[in-house]
Formats: structure tokens, C-alpha cells, sequence
């Protein structure tokens, strides 16, 4: 047999480069390349040929006919918000996060919540009876759960044709290996190989696969390009372990939007959803405080009241500091440059600190106007209304322009017991209808005068 040859693949991107470098040239990535090897054409057909499936002929558009896939209802509302409408039959999810956020927990407990179907969940990094111990401190039902310790894929593809689940659960696709390649368990190599083989599977089978991943020191998942376009879908489990909540959203999927957002609360008993997302941005003890705001966001189709917070103060250094946590760095610089350019307000000797309460990263740009409402409190001292929230894209020019669903952001201000809501002027729409005073305006020159005025 012919030896088979090696590449160097950049976990980051993707690239492939026939020696190892130090630096990817592709995306400037430091120490991301690995090793993997490729195997010969001949054993590469022969294996191809064993699996079945794979050859199909092709076939005229107007003869596919086409119906509605039917979704796996996981009792689980804000995982299935974020799948697009539950787990679709066939299809490969995975689920990755930092070391300790949830993921196992929140693969395990919904498991457990299925009720009558039959569910599978093979770890390769815990013992059964670890995974005992966890389960018993999970709220749900484990009748019909079968759970395996093992890191052999061919093992556990066999055990889920012996049960045949309905659902599986493989945590975690890096302790996971094949036969079929020779490298290391956890290389780039076994990890593209599994997650292949597995795909297939589930495709032909017609079961759907939650791989769990783990992520990169950047803070990405782990061999994210190589993954990223063999699975269907991709979710991210985030928040900071310190706190309680966490965030649940989707990178790609092909079943549905990856605008949506999910927000769990960990407890003793496992994760509890959060279906009121406004309860947690928002605080009780902010009347009289400078430099808060209150935005009107929305994430797919889920609007929420969060909190914005800034302080400016003198600079300390030559350099002035401009920092944000939950908001785009680069984007508050542009804000910045526009609440000197078209205010007047001179920023440049002091420092300028932005956070976004509950340790949500929002990138809807119908928080600006909020942002810089914050901005100008902390700067002038002077605490806003507490009873006003405000939503509108700032433009370069010093414009408030108009934002998607504002009926939505509106009837949610109102829900919460806000009584004005500032809005860009432009928006169309009868808001007649609503108990809450809505103001537009047009500039962002306007709004500030309203909310000093205030």
C-alpha cells in the first residue's frame, strides 16, 4: 500500500499548506496549523464505495416534490426558537462553548425531557456513572434515556443501530475516534473525519445527532471552518461562568434564521429558560444614576428592554481609552466621532467606558441611539428618565434612522411600564394604538433635547 502523505491544515481558516508554518499567510492566525494526513485515491474510493447512499442520480427540479419537514418538538422553548422550530429529523447539530458554561448540561437535560421517545447519549469523557450523578440533580424524566461511555465511533454508531433513539447526543466530537484514519483522537484529522461519517449517518438513517465541540484559546469553536461546513447547524453557548445566565445563539443553520436568541439561567437543578429576557437587563435601582439608558432591541423576532451603561471621565493617560463590552468597539468610535462632529460635545481627552448589562452582546444598530444617550448623561452628569427608553440607527450625518419591527419594540416598552419611547421620525406606522407616548425625531441633536428637557 502506498504511504499516505501529510498536510498542514490552519484550524482557523482552513488554509493547507505542505509544511508546517508558524503563521497562517491566509488569516494571520499565530500556531493554528496541524498536521493531517491524506490518504491515497485508491483507498479514498474504496472507502467511498462501502458507504451507502452516496451515489444517487440526478434528478428534473419540477419532479422533487417538496414538503414540510417535520420538526422534533424538544420541550425545550428557547432551544427550539434558536433551531428555527425544533430539531429536524437527519440533521447534525453542534453545540459548542467555553470549558464549564452548560453544554453537557443543557444536551443531557433536554434529553431527559422527552418523555416517551427514546434517547441516546455516548460520552467520551465521562464514565456512566458520572453521568448518573449529573443526571440525578437534573430536573426531567431518564425512563427512556440510554447513555454509553466510549470514544470509538464505529461502537457507538452500532449501539444506535441496536436502539435506534430518536434523538442522539455525542459529547464530545473531539474524545471521539475512527478507524477508518490514522492520527491521533482530537486531531484535525479524526475530528473532520467523525464529524463526516456521522453526517452520513444521520442522513441516512433519518436520526438527528447534537455533537457537542469544544473551542479554541480565540475563543472559537475548535477546527471551526473544517465543521462549520460539514454540520447543518451551529450553536454557541456563551456568558460568563461568574454569572448565572447564559446565551444561546445560532452561527449557521440551515433549517431556519441564525438571528435568534436563547437565555437560560443555571440553577442547581440544571438550566431554567428565561422567556422574559427584560428581567434580567434590567435593573430596579436605576433612577437617579448618570449614564444609563434604556435601548428597545430586538433578536430575530424577540424584542427586549436592555440596559446601556457608560462613564466618561477624565483621561488618566496621554491616550484616551475607549472600551465596550457587549457592543462593537469600532461602531462606538463612529458614535463618538458623530457626538463631536454634529454635537459639539469634545470627547477627545477623556475616557469613555460602555457595557451592556447582563453580559448580552447585542449588534442590533437600533441601540446607537441609546449608546450615545449614555454617553451624554455620564458626560453632563445628569441621570435620564427612567420612564423613557429609545431606539434608532445614528447615521453619519447626526440622522436617527428608522429600524425593523417597531410596532414590536414599542408594545414591548409598553408591557414593561415605560411611558415615552423615542423613535426615528421616518418610521412608518399607525402607533395610535398604543398607551405609551411614542416621540420621533429626526436628529440626534432633537432627541437630546427632549431627554435634557426631561
Amino acid at each position: 500500500m502506498a504511504k499516505p502523505s501529510i498536510q498542514y491544515v490552519c484550524s482557523s481558516c482552513g488554509a493547507k499548506a505542505p509544511q508546517m508554518l508558524g503563521r497562517c499567510p491566509v488569516c494571520g492566525e499565530w500556531g493554528t496549523y496541524e498536521e493531517e494526513i491524506v490518504e491515497s485515491r485508491k483507498t479514498k474510493d474504496r472507502f467511498a464505495q462501502s458507504r451507502p447512499g452516496l451515489s444517487v442520480h440526478p434528478q428534473r427540479l419540477q419532479e422533487v416534490v417538496a414538503t414540510d419537514e417535520m420538526r422534533i418538538d424538544l420541550h425545550n422553548g428557547e432551544l427550539n426558537r434558536v433551531l428555527g422550530g425544533g430539531l429536524v429529523p437527519g440533521s447534525l447539530v453542534l453545540l459548542g462553548g467555553e470549558p464549564g458554561i452548560g453544554k453537557s448540561t443543557l444536551a443531557l437535560q433536554v434529553l431527559m425531557q422527552q418523555g416517551e421517545r427514546k434517547t441516546f447519549y455516548a460520552s467520551g469523557e465521562e464514565s456512566v456513572r458520572q453521568l448518573k450523578l449529573r443526571a440525578e440533580r437534573l430536573a426531567g424524566n431518564a425512563e427512556n434515556l440510554y447513555i454509553s461511555s466510549e470514544t470509538s465511533l464505529e461502537r457507538i454508531l452500532e449501539q444506535v443501530k441496536e436502539l435506534e433513539p430518536d434523538v442522539v447526543v455525542i459529547d464530545s466530537i473531539q474524545t471521539i475516534g475512527t478507524e477508518a484514519v490514522e492520527a491521533t483522537i482530537g486531531s484535525l484529522t479524526q475530528v473532520k473525519e467523525c464529524a463526516a461519517r456521522i453526517m452520513e449517518f444521520a442522513k441516512t438513517r433519518n436520526i438527528p445527532f447534537i455533537i457537542i465541540g469544544h473551542i479554541n484559546k480565540e475563543g472559537s469553536l475548535a477546527g471551526p471552518k473544517v465543521l462549520e461546513h460539514i454540520v447543518d447547524t451551529v450553536l454557541q453557548f456563551e456568558g460568563d461562568r461568574q454569572y448565572m445566565y447564559r446565551i444561546l445563539r445560532a452561527q449557521k443553520n440551515r433549517f431556519g434564521s441564525t438571528s435568534e436568541l436563547g437565555i437560560y439561567e443555571m440553577r442547581q437543578d440544571g438550566l431554567r429558560e428565561v422567556t422574559n429576557p427584560s428581567e434580567l437587563l434590567l435593573s430596579t435601582a436605576r433612577e437617579g444614576l448618570s449614564g444609563i439608558a434604556i435601548a428597545a432591541a430586538v433578536e430575530g423576532v424577540r424584542p427586549f428592554m436592555i440596559e446601556v451603561q457608560a462613564l466618561v471621565s477624565s483621561a488618566a493617560y496621554g491616550t484616551p481609552q475607549r472600551s465596550s463590552t457587549g457592543f462593537d468597539g469600532r461602531r462606538l468610535n463612529m458614535l463618538l466621532a458623530v457626538l463631536e462632529k454634529r454635537v459639539g460635545f469634545k470627547l477627545l481627552q477623556k475616557d469613555v467606558f460602555l457595557n451592556i448589562a447582563g453580559g448580552l452582546r447585542v449588534d442590533d444598530t437600533a441601540i446607537d441611539l441609546a449608546v450615545l444617550a449614555a454617553v451624554l448623561s455620564s458626560n453632563m452628569d445628569i441621570a435620564l428618565d427612567a420612564a423613557t427608553c429609545l431606539c434608532g440607527e445614528v447615521g453619519l450625518a447626526g440622522e436617527i434612522r428608522s429600524v425593523n419591527r417597531i410596532e414590536q419594540r414599542i408594545a414591548e416598552a409598553q408591557k414593561l411600564g415605560f411611558k415615552r419611547i423615542i423613535i426615528p421620525a421616518d418610521q412608518k406606522g399607525d402607533f395610535s394604538r398604543f398607551s405609551i407616548e411614542v416621540v420621533p425625531v429626526r436628529k440626534v441633536t432633537d432627541a437630546f433635547r427632549l431627554l435634557i428637557k426631561a
